[in-house]
């Protein structure tokens, strides 16, 4: 099999567990993370912000630990990001490996108002040494119920946010009019996401976490869930009627000229995928349009061993490093590659992995055309 879609095995253990929280400025993810921590399902949890301040822990007791560490009165760590996140992430394991921290069993990072949060993955999907001692439990956005459409208007960082998110988090729907426009809005941006609203009640621990291929209690695969197929499949019809016959008005509406470049659909195959062709395929696509893949997750049946699928995981131009499951979770074995994108139409992915499935579309190249010829790729 290919070097690049090989699964590697984990030689050191079972990984923790990462968390990716993210939101914009004002969103309310300090309360929402103060509020999870003081939960007794977060005992053991280490969190990686910007400063400890920002955390919103002035008004607690905690103990100092070392320079970086603090223990929160809910048993919880708090990490002050001094330095890159890459040696936070390192010196992390080095120091329980070393017997002088806390057991962690979850590890959360919170990310500034205006990060993207790609950034982020691409840390834990490009270090060999994270890879072995992390696995992504998931992404979780924090959206303000009260000036999120305001915000998705003006800046393209909460929107990617949002686009990326497996969780999304509605804040302040109690100070909001009505939340209606908002969810419809976030629903065409990211189908696959579970939307809670913290104001019910409904952002509770075992909703927000877990949100990764694997449920850390059950260790089963949940690939239903973790693709949300039908969800995307729904609204990929919807997403690209508009843009087919609302173009114009996409494209000139102040309120949506950031969400109006955001897709979300999916490339299906019915046959298995030699992994040569398929590592062919992610290759050229990730050298050819990287930089427009939000987000790229699916389950593969490669044909050299159709009985244990491959699940795939890739941000803009970075390929995680694949996981094979022992078994397909149900009776659809169908390939199946589910794509949030930037300025990426549909049927541009389709039609590329048409070409290498031997199913080119007219006036597009073939698989042959395109391995002679990368810059023959239909644009």
């Amino acid at each position: 099999m290919s070097d690049v879609i090989r699964p590697r095995e984990d030689p050191t253990g079972e990984p923790l567990p990462l968390t990716v929280l993210t939101g914009f400025l004002g969103a309310g993810k300090t309360t929402l993370l103060n509020r999870l921590l003081r939960d007794p399902a977060m005992k053991d949890s280490l969190v990686i912000v910007n400063e400890v301040g920002e955390i919103g822990i002035d008004h607690l007791l905690y103990e100092i630990l070392d320079d970086n560490v603090v223990l929160l009165p809910s048993g919880c760590l708090c990490c002050s990001m001094r330095g890159d996140l890459v040696t936070s992430l390192e010196n992390l394991i080095y120091t329980l490996k070393a017997g002088t921290l806390t057991p962690v069993k979850r590890v959360i990072v919170e990310t500034t108002g205006l990060a993207d949060p790609a950034s982020v993955l691409h840390v834990v999907m490009t270090q060999p040494f994270l890879l072995q001692h992390y696995r992504l439990d998931g992404v979780i956005t924090v959206v303000d119920a009260v000036n999120g459409m305001a915000t998705l208007d003006e800046h393209e960082e909460a929107v990617k946010q949002a686009a990326v998110a497996d969780r999304i988090v509605l804040t302040k729907g109690d100070l909001a009019d009505d939340t209606a426009a908002i969810r419809a809005r976030l629903a065409k941006l990211n189908p696959g996401a579970l939307v809670l609203d913290a104001a019910k009640g409904e952002a509770t621990v075992d909703r927000l976490t877990g949100a990764g291929l694997y449920d850390p209690a059950k260790k089963i695969p949940d690939v239903a869930r973790w693709l949300a197929d039908e969800a995307v499949a729904d609204a990929e019809h919807s997403h690209d009627h508009d843009h087919d016959h609302d173009h114009d008005h996409h494209d000139h509406d102040h309120a949506h000229r950031h969400d109006s470049r955001i897709r979300t659909f999916t490339a299906v195959s019915e046959q298995p995928i030699p992994a040569a062709t398929l590592e062919l395929f992610l290759e050229l696509l990730r050298s050819a349009h990287g930089p427009k893949l939000l987000r790229m997750k699916g389950i593969v049946q490669i044909e050299e061993e159709p009985e244990k699928p491959v699940v795939l995981h890739m941000v803009q131009h970075v390929l995680h490093p694949p996981a094979r499951l022992d078994a397909w979770p149900s009776g659809d074995r169908r390939s199946r590659l589910v794509f949030i994108t930037q300025d990426l139409p549909a049927d541009t992915v389709r039609r590329l992995l048409g070409a290498f499935l031997g199913q080119p579309a007219v006036d597009a190249p073939d698989k042959a055309a395109l391995i002679d010829n990368p810059l023959a790729l239909t644009r």
